[in-house]
């Protein structure tokens, strides 16, 4: 008789080494301490302190040793500095980290991978097949088809006026193509201070989104360009690289800056798909004119507002879509960030910061399905 048996539960056994589970920790520390070595391991010993994180035979000594063989540290490279930064492994297992947590359902696929509508002379064959047209080429023909069509189209014993085997190009099939069209993408980060307000940390999770954002580009769409704009009371660039490092400053929030600047990046790029996603959690506040800078804080400003508005019009002309991901939940600001996106007809999101990696990275896949050209 077939039945079932029981047996007690048993948890998976962590299969992991003690430096693997210990930098599993350190990773996470590190991104909250925006890459600063020594504070993280001051956090390292502490936790270890509290919880018994290491083993008599694998201490936080030993694993801080490991680090450096391994080429997670390095001697700190910068005038001025002393000790430890974190190396170029490092920094790339921080961003590859942020992936799995954030888009971990994806894995690692050839360049080029978004689909577009179109189809004709592409560089991805698909399992449709049509006639043959003037100028496809030769390495489209599926010639077991083509073989087929002449042989019932003339007889298989068909003779033509000098004899042998015929085929015309009303014969010819070829396999169908899909272009594989590239994205470039500006994402914005607010980076005001109003990121660390009231006890909540919204900066590392834009942080980790950006991170993972970036792996995701390099692994799965090498042929894509990702470029990060932070601001503040201004806005400027940074690289890849620097993402551990972000931190918040005594700043407003400039979001023309930003988008201006976002807009110059994007017409250096001759993809015809861009995008900007911008990740917010306060209004704008803040304008840099002729004779300084304009700041208002209390409320939103119609003064600062209209300006905003008026890139996203500009944007929308563009064929720029603008996503923003609001992660605050004041009616007002909602309100606002509604009309900037009307006036964009691009997308808003009004997402907690649990979910805001998830959000991003469906938007981003679905974007990414543009025009080829």
């Amino acid at each position: 008789m077939l039945g079932h048996q029981f047996h007690q539960w048993r948890p998976e056994r962590d299969k992991r080494t003690p430096f693997e589970r210990l930098l599993e920790l350190f990773t996470e520390v590190v991104t909250h301490t925006s890459g600063d070595v020594d504070e993280a391991m001051d956090w390292m010993r502490t936790l270890d302190r509290q919880h018994g994180l290491t083993e008599p035979d694998y201490t936080l000594d030993d694993f801080y040793e490991d680090l450096k063989a391994k080429g997670y540290l390095r001697e700190a490279t910068g005038p001025g500095n002393s000790g430890l930064e974190l190396g170029s492994r490092g920094e790339q297992h921080m961003r590859k980290r942020a992936l799995d947590q954030i888009f971990g359902n994806l894995k690692k696929g050839s360049q080029g991978r978004h689909k577009t509508k179109d189809r004709g002379q592409g560089d991805e064959p698909n399992e449709d097949k049509r006639p043959y047209r003037f100028g496809d080429k030769l390495d489209q023909v599926d010639f077991s088809a083509s073989l087929r069509n002449a042989q019932i189209h003339h007889g298989p014993g068909a003779q033509s006026g000098r004899g042998g085997f015929r085929m015309t190009e009303d014969d010819l099939v070829v396999e169908d193509r899909e272009f594989r069209s590239t994205t470039a993408t500006v994402l914005m980060i607010d980076i005001s201070h109003s990121m660390i307000l009231y006890g909540e940390d919204r900066i590392t999770p834009a942080k980790k989104v950006a991170m993972a954002l970036a792996e995701l580009v390099m692994v799965k769409y090498p042929k894509d360009t990702l470029d990060i704009v932070v601001f503040g009371d201004d806005a400027w660039e940074i690289s890849i690289a620097d993402l551990p490092y972000l931190q918040v400053g005594p700043f407003h929030t400039n979001t023309v800056a930003g988008l201006e600047r976002a807009m110059d990046l994007l017409r250096r790029r001759k993809t015809p798909n861009r995008q900007i996603f911008m990740v917010t959690d306060g209004k704008p506040s803040c304008l840099k004119e002729a004779d300084g800078y304009y700041k208002n804080s209390f409320g939103l400003d119609p003064y600062i507002t209209g300006k905003c508005h008026n890139l996203a019009r500009q944007c929308r002309k563009l064929g720029i879509p603008i996503t923003t991901f609001m992660i605050a939940t004041d009616p007002a600001l909602q309100r606002f960030v509604s009309d900037f996106t009307e006036a964009n007809n691009g997308r808003a999101f009004f997402t907690g910061l649990q979910g805001l990696g998830d959000t991003i990275f469906a938007d981003f896949e679905r974007n990414r399905r543009g025009r080829a050209r």
